[in-house]
Order: C-alpha cells, then structure tokens, then sequence
C-alpha cells in the first residue's frame, strides 16, 4: 500500500477529469492544486491556487472580517452547540419551537419530583442530590431538605443523645452508628459554612 499525499490525490483527481486547473490569481501560470474559501458566505465554493498563492490567500483570510463584535459572539456561541436547538436539562421542547413543557421530563427520576412551572424539585437551596456527599448525610439523620442550621443541630443531640455508648452500655452497634452521625455532622456543617 502506498501512501498518497492530500496534493497528489487533488492532482489525480483532476487529471481524471481531463483537466489540469491554472491558478486563480491574476499573472500566475501555476497549477491550481489547493483550493481557498471565495468567502464567509462561499465555504464551498473555492479559488484554486497554487501553493504560495494559497499561502498569501491564508495569512489574508479573516472569517469574521466585517462582522461586529455582537456577530462574532453570537456566531462563536452557535458554534458550541453546533448550530442546533437547545433547552434547559430536564425539559422537553414541545411541538412548538421556543415553549417549553410545563412540567420537567425525568423519565429516570434524576431531578426529583417535579415541580409546577417546570422546575425540577431541588433537593435543597444547595442543590444536594440523594447521591451526593450531603444527601448520604440527610439520609444519616433521617431529614428531608430544606434544612436550617438550628434544624440541623437540634437533630444531632437527639441522636446524640440516643447513640452514645454510655446511654446504651456500651454497645458496639451504637457507637458505629455514632460514628457516622459525627461524620455525617461534618459533612453537612462544612456545606452550611461553605
């Protein structure tokens, strides 16, 4: 198998056809091997230069060359995304471009239940999800967000209270439960000051 260059496949091509293209800039009798963009409008529509013409073409060509600088940024944002629609995660696009459902589509329950207004139900003002560090630590305490720092606190003594191994003899399964309360403390203590 041999390796073919990009300008021997161009040249190839054109000898097929019975054609061998001049280059496109005025006073040059070169062989049109490498094609440049006619403009923003014309991608696919090309000069054919040869190789230092296509050079000079490059180091000149400004795609954004008499666009404003809203234009620029709006075509760059469309760029991102490819050109395509898009819409907030969790909601669907109804039939009608640019309206939204009223209610979140979360066929795996991801975002909770949903709320009117399409919302997804926020599992707190932090943003905690069942999955995350801070819902693992909810679930130790047996609360549901939203949760105050005096909500907070008030739980711990109670499991405090409950769990410490001399209120309950010293039991092993108390004190692991109170080591994780402690932990679980922690966690959801250090989001509060965050």
């Amino acid at each position: 198998m041999s390796i073919v260059s990009a300008s021997q496949r161009r040249e190839g091509s054109q000898r097929r056809e019975g054609q061998i293209r001049s280059c496109d800039h005025p006073d040059c009798s070169g062989q049109g091997l490498y094609p440049a963009p006619r403009g923003r409008d014309a991608l696919h529509s090309y000069y054919w230069f040869c190789l230092d013409h296509v050079r000079e073409y490059n180091r000149a060509w400004n795609f954004y060359a008499g666009m404003s600088q809203e234009e620029v940024e709006e075509h760059v944002r469309e760029d991102i995304v490819g050109w395509r629609p898009t819409w907030p995660m969790g909601v669907r696009e109804t039939r009608f471009p640019g309206t939204y459902q009223a209610e979140t589509h979360d066929p795996f329950g991801f975002f909770g239940a949903a709320r009117k207004g399409g919302e997804p139900a926020a599992a707190s003002r932090f943003g905690w999800l069942p999955s995350s560090p801070e819902g693992r630590a909810l679930a130790v305490f047996d609360l549901e967000p939203p949760v105050t720092l005096a909500k907070l606190k008030t739980r711990y003594k109670e499991l405090v209270k409950r769990h410490h191994p001399d209120a309950n003899g010293g039991d092993k399964a108390s004190e692991e439960k109170l080591k994780r309360i402690n932990v679980a403390y922690r966690v959801l203590k250090a989001a509060f000051c965050a």
